[in-house]
């Protein structure tokens, strides 16, 4: 599938269950203790690299966004769906959020100190993955910390409705956490660690460190 037809599947299909996303996720992080772990340490290693602006990338409705703000990060959200976006203007006024995609980052290079990718790598087809992570390296400045969180399994499935029955048309892929790492390491980042979440579900979920090298 080409590039141009992924992210427009993408887009389109945020872009229609933006509200019904925003409410089902709204509360998540409250039920989700090992995540809101990673969340803490990504922000204590957020000002032991000095601090400054963190993008949050593939923010959807900007929880995510809001959760590191609380936990005193200088986080920003950028999302590939402009409707995501207008719900987290919404719902978090007083913090900054923009419409982009992570193929093609609109940020000068070294101009974070710290990069998140939540959940939001799931629908990037493999191909397009080391293109995705060259950015993260551009933008972040040297030995800026990533935090990576993803579906872990073997195979991608199309997802044709959610969140609140709405139509959806997007792929979403599971991955190991060594291919992710394998990714990162060839892109320029040092992996610290990987969490597994919920290793006895049908679809785990992992968290994963990294760093980008000098």
């Amino acid at each position: 599938m080409s590039a141009d037809r992924w992210l427009a599947d993408t887009r389109t299909s945020y872009d229609t269950v933006a509200v019904s996303y925003a409410d089902q996720l709204r509360e998540a992080l409250a039920g989700a203790p090992y995540l809101r772990a990673a969340l803490a340490l990504f922000a204590d290693l957020v000002r032991t690299a000095g601090g400054g602006p963190v993008a949050d990338v593939g923010c959807g409705p900007g929880h995510v966004t809001a959760h590191l703000h609380e936990l005193g990060v200088d986080a920003f959200g950028i999302d590939l769906s402009p409707a995501m976006i207008d719900v987290a203007r919404r719902d978090h006024p007083h913090l900054r959020f923009e419409v982009g995609s992570m193929t093609d980052l609109d940020l000068t290079d070294a101009s974070v100190v710290g990069l998140l990718a939540f959940w939001s790598l799931i629908h990037v087809p493999d191909e397009a993955v080391p293109t995705v992570f060259g950015h993260f390296r551009r933008v972040l400045r040297p030995g800026g910390p990533l935090l990576l969180g993803f579906h872990v399994g073997d195979e991608s499935r199309l997802k044709t409705q959610g969140y609140g029955g709405h139509p959806m048309n997007v792929h979403v892929h599971r991955r190991r956490p060594g291919q992710v790492t394998a990714w990162l390491r060839d892109a320029g980042f040092t992996v610290e660690a990987h969490m597994l979440i919920a290793p006895d579900e049908s679809v785990p979920g992992a968290v994963l460190f990294a760093r980008r090298q000098s």
